[in-house]
């Protein structure tokens, strides 16, 4: 029988040498020490590739849960992070930079997989360069690693519930911890691959699958201070690392779900089936929402002066990007006659525009307190996501509105900006460049005092109390067999005052929340960019 999740919690108590561990850093020579930590701060809690303590501490004992391959891969991988650290450079000059770091990780890890024996390090270090080769651009490097990593969990039995599955007293309370971690690492890794290069995902969740249940929750306690920047700027918080991995794992079930049978190259569902995928997602997604604690959830429309940790501005937009990919999949099949007028009054548009504003403002708080040196490729993806509706705003209008100019500039700009340290970027840009040199559009520079007065006035007060968006069915539109109970937006609706018809454009411009059906159907029918960043594939 499970254990529910109080009772896994006690088992916490197993984990009293973790502060021990964390210790054994202090041993570390430099500059392995710095760039284990800035792996940790930046990387880690997000996606959760490394169970530290176990790690930590089998670096002094040559344990189970450390191996040369997954040492260096760490330090290469984490180079970029902390590579402006004062005295960085002089440190790596022995190692060229982090070239060797890379070239042993490689050698070190297909050494250990010709030794035949499946090996939680080697998973890890495989994941850890499939994100590696992924931000480099190096697209079949980075799937091949990954596929090798979930072919090895799957070996070694980690896809099934070691509790309820495995012979009692086989596996010991470390040893469930770790897998049941790992297999949600891979599980979110998988999907997050599979959104930026457009392919089916490959590891499904089932009745046998492991919990999302980590019995050592003492990460949620850890004070989190960004690695790599002065200590004054940025007063330390409580980490929430714990429960950011959970809702960041559910939250990935939901984008499994669309791209399985709404983004699939392979998937055929007829326009019905899609629309009711669809709409099983949007529930999904609503209640996520609806559930998701208090401290993870960010309210874009009163933003905090001070920027929460890394991860959870990260969590946040993941949500919002997750929710455009589910949105331009109804716009799209708002084309089907029979789902036009039904798919209209849930108005997708509002969806898109709102979730690409609040993708903006919450990039705008993470580089005001980090810097653009510490954007992980999941916020950068979220920043081209928000750009592609900007984009096919203007598409849409067939005029380029100045508001909407000023929003897709600095997306623009940044990624531009970006693409030098994550070069799977340039595809993005590239995309972006040909749609805006089609429709001969220059953007404005982001940076100008007019660009920054007015970007300041929009994330300044947009909003819509949650009352006022209620949106309810009152008819069965053709073809549909059945009621669909009344969606009601219960978070936040962040809206320019110019989409609502009183800004300083009003004359010409138009109420969103107002908007005629020719309209809508003008937006339904352009085609938005790929959200792939495959050159390769035309995914939309």
């Amino acid at each position: 029988m499970s254990k529910t999740k109080g009772e896994m919690r006690r088992y916490s108590s197993n984990f009293a040498w973790r502060e021990r561990a964390f210790e054994r850093l202090s041993d570390t020579p430099e500059p392995f020490r710095s760039l284990l930590d800035s792996h940790f701060c930046w990387i880690q809690p997000i996606f959760n590739f490394v169970y530290r303590p176990a790690f930590i501490r089998d670096i002094k004992t040559g344990g189970p849960y450390f191996s040369r391959a997954l040492f260096n891969v760490i330090l290469s991988h984490s180079v970029r992070w902390c590579r402006n650290e004062p005295g960085m450079d002089h440190l790596l000059a022995p190692f060229d930079g982090r070239r060797t770091f890379h070239k042993d990780a490689v050698r070190q890890l297909f050494e250990d997989i010709q030794d035949g024996s499946s090996k939680v390090p080697t998973v890890q270090a495989l994941l850890l360069l499939s994100a590696q080769e992924c931000g480099r651009s190096n697209r079949t490097q980075a799937w091949l690693y990954s596929g090798i990593a979930f072919r090895l969990i799957e070996d070694m039995g980690i896809c099934v519930d070691g509790q309820r599955h495995v012979n009692p007293g086989q596996l010991s309370a470390e040893e469930l911890e770790i897998r049941n971690r790992l297999f949600w690492s891979c599980y979110l890794w998988d999907k997050i691959i599979s959104l930026y290069f457009g392919r089916s995902p490959l590891i499904q969740n089932s009745d046998i699958s492991p919990p999302k249940v980590l019995m050592d929750d003492t990460a949620e306690l850890d004070v989190w201070t960004p690695h790599g920047l002065p200590s004054a700027t940025y007063p330390p918080k409580q980490a929430h690392s714990i429960s950011c991995f959970i809702q960041v794992c559910e939250l990935s079930e939901v984008l499994n779900q669309l791209l399985v049978h709404l983004y699939s190259p392979s998937a055929s569902p007829t326009p019905f089936s899609a629309y009711e995928y669809a709409l099983a997602a949007a529930s999904k997604l609503r209640d996520w929402w609806r559930d998701l604690p208090e401290h993870l959830r960010i309210n874009v429309a009163d933003l905090a002066s001070e920027c929460p940790p890394s991860h959870i501005i990260t969590l946040n937009c993941l949500y919002h990007t997750i929710n455009i990919l589910l949105n331009r999949a109804k716009l799209k099949l708002s084309r089907e006659p029979h789902l036009a007028a039904r798919i209209a009054e849930h108005n997708p548009i509002i969806q898109c525009i709102s979730s690409a504003t609040s993708i903006v403002a919450l990039f705008d708080l993470y580089n005001n307190a980090f810097g653009e040196g510490h954007v992980v490729l999941a916020l950068a993806y979220s920043v081209y996501t928000a750009a592609s509706i900007f984009l096919l705003e203007i598409q849409a209008l067939s005029h380029a509105a100045p508001s909407t100019l000023e929003r897709l500039a600095p997306c623009v700009s940044t990624l531009e900006r970006l693409r030098e340290t994550s070069p799977v970027l340039s595809t993005a840009c590239e995309l972006i460049s040909r749609e805006l040199e089609v429709l001969g559009i220059r953007l404005p520079n982001p940076y100008s005092s007019v660009s920054m007065n007015l970007r300041n006035q929009q994330l300044e007060s947009r909003s819509l109390q949650p009352s006022s968006m209620d949106f309810h069915n009152t008819s069965l539109a053709p073809g549909l067999s059945r009621q669909e109970p009344p969606i009601t937006y219960d978070d936040t609706i962040l809206l320019d005052q110019q989409y609502l018809g009183s800004g300083p454009e009003s004359s010409t411009y138009y109420n969103l929340l107002d908007m005629p059906f020719e309209m809508f159907e003008t937006f339904s029918h352009i085609e938005s960019i790929s959200f792939v960043m495959d050159p390769g594939l035309s995914t939309s």
